[in-house]
């Protein structure tokens, strides 16, 4: 029996006004007059760097300053053939970037095959600059392009107007999954439950079409049965409304799922989280690695953060905890001093401060810590020291929040799987809201990168670090 879905609005908070929408093909062309601008400017820094900026240098009779010129449309090319400009993967940052980087090195391998086997006279130190150049700022130009679009989504701009359809409880976790992503630009304006009722794909499209919608979003494939998920893309042909479909993985990474086709069918494959073997021995390496040359970089700073805790308070300048790691291995955690001296025992006469109802313990403007040590919470300086631990292996660079021992004594089953990897110094939870998230949506965090785990997701995360910490954004 079919039923005619019943449309309701979202709430006035949660529809952004449109404002001049903005054709996403604008920024795309955007993107390649950049791309050439950023391949002109690094092969004429290879050509300053190589020669001295000499116009007569030449390779095999061909001037260099030709093969600056031919560079910029190959190096769009290039870019072109790896997806680099492919709508649905515009500013989603990891994803993009990775493509950017496969393409240089597609690009450097090619170039080093001529070289070195057809024997193209091109100059080494020349290909040496210039491409590393070429990779590093066309992810700056990337970046810098992304900031902006989010900016724009963020104010209503280049938005999808979109009508939610699925059972409650799956509609419930795809709008706020959008809401907590303002800058992927979709504008729920609508949601349509249903439980245990097949579609009626008609009277959807013309629900949809009277609220404004552009674009249909399906949560789960529940109510769309007996091939009504496949009459609706057949009905939305030529109508202008796009359809999207999120199937109940929206905390798996994009890099774990794989369409399979199967005698027609086409499966999404989710490879299995991996949490050892050779990618895990790589991070523990760039781990220990980078923290000890961030330990010798950042040497006088330590020194003169630990001068100005011996002068503010009394006691040591050093404070160590107990911390669960890997495994429910129990080790000390080792940060500066913030409060004063003997702070732990005071716990009971402020825990009336505490603002989290859940595991966590909060206090937002906790009288114990010392000025110095206020200033040193909100750009996350106390943490320094940890770098220690990351070189003795206790601790990441990149990982989940490093719990309390009595945080764990109250976790579930599905929180333990925190425990599965080696907590960070920093995390997802660090660079979306840190002290101001929720209980849930910090074990959310957590959880969505112990399954999904990557070198590019570690270095996005650190560097979304370095602008909280500077602004020091949500810690206390």
């Amino acid at each position: 029996m079919s039923a005619s879905p019943a449309i309701r609005l979202a709430a006035p908070a949660r529809v952004r006004a449109v404002e001049r929408p903005v054709a996403l093909g604008h920024w795309v062309f955007a993107m390649v007059c950049l791309d050439a601008v950023v391949a002109l400017v690094a092969a004429g820094a290879g050509l300053e760097v190589r020669f001295g900026g000499s116009a007569e240098a030449a390779v095999q009779g061909v001037p260099y300053s030709f093969v600056a010129a031919v560079l910029t449309p190959v190096w769009v090319g290039v870019l072109a053939a790896g997806g680099a400009y492919d709508r649905r993967f515009l500013a989603s940052g990891a994803d993009e970037y990775r493509r950017v980087i496969n393409s240089g090195v597609w690009l450097t391998g090619l170039t080093v095959f001529g070289v070195f086997v057809l024997h193209v006279g091109l100059s080494r130190g020349f290909v040496g600059v210039t491409f590393p150049l070429l990779i590093a700022t066309t992810l700056v130009e990337r970046y810098t392009v992304r900031r902006a679009l989010h900016r724009q989504l963020a104010l209503g701009r280049v938005i999808h107007r979109t009508m939610v359809v699925g059972s409650h409880d799956e509609v419930r976790q795809l709008v706020d999954h959008m809401a907590r992503v303002p800058w992927a630009g979709f504008s729920v304006i609508g949601m349509h439950s249903v439980e245990g009722e097949q579609v009626d794909v008609e009277s959807l499209v013309e629900a949809v079409r009277d609220a404004g919608a552009d674009t249909i979003a399906v949560a789960g494939s529940r109510p769309f049965r007996n091939g009504a998920l496949r009459a609706l893309s057949w009905r939305l042909e030529g109508t202008g409304i796009q359809l999207v479909v999120a199937p109940a993985v929206t905390d798996i990474a994009g890099p774990r799922i794989a369409i399979r086709p199967v005698q027609g069918l086409p499966l999404l494959m989710v490879e299995d989280p991996e949490f050892s073997g050779a990618r895990r021995v790589i991070k523990s390496v760039l781990d220990r690695t980078g923290a000890l040359l961030t330990l010798v970089a950042l040497c006088p700073l330590l020194v003169l953060i630990a001068v100005l805790v011996r002068l503010s308070s009394p006691g040591p300048v050093l404070y160590r905890q107990q911390r669960v790691g890997l495994n429910s291995a129990i080790f000390t955690m080792w940060k500066f001093r913030t409060m004063q001296t003997g702070a732990d025992r005071e716990v009971r006469g402020v825990a009336h401060l505490n603002h989290c109802d859940n595991v966590l313990f909060k206090i937002r403007q906790d009288p114990r810590v010392t000025p110095v040590g206020r200033w040193l919470r909100r750009h996350s300086l106390d943490e320094l020291p940890q770098l220690w631990n990351v070189i003795r292996g206790q601790m990441s660079l990149v990982g989940p929040r490093p719990p309390l021992p009595e945080e764990v004594d109250q976790y579930g089953d599905d929180v333990r799987r925190r425990l599965l990897v080696k907590p960070g110094m920093t995390g997802l939870w660090q660079v979306s809201g840190r002290a101001e998230l929720p209980w849930r949506e910090s074990v959310r965090l957590d959880l969505f990168y112990v399954e999904n785990w990557s070198v590019a997701l570690d270095l996005m995360v650190i560097w979304k670090t370095m602008g909280a910490v500077l602004h020091g954004r949500g810690a206390y």
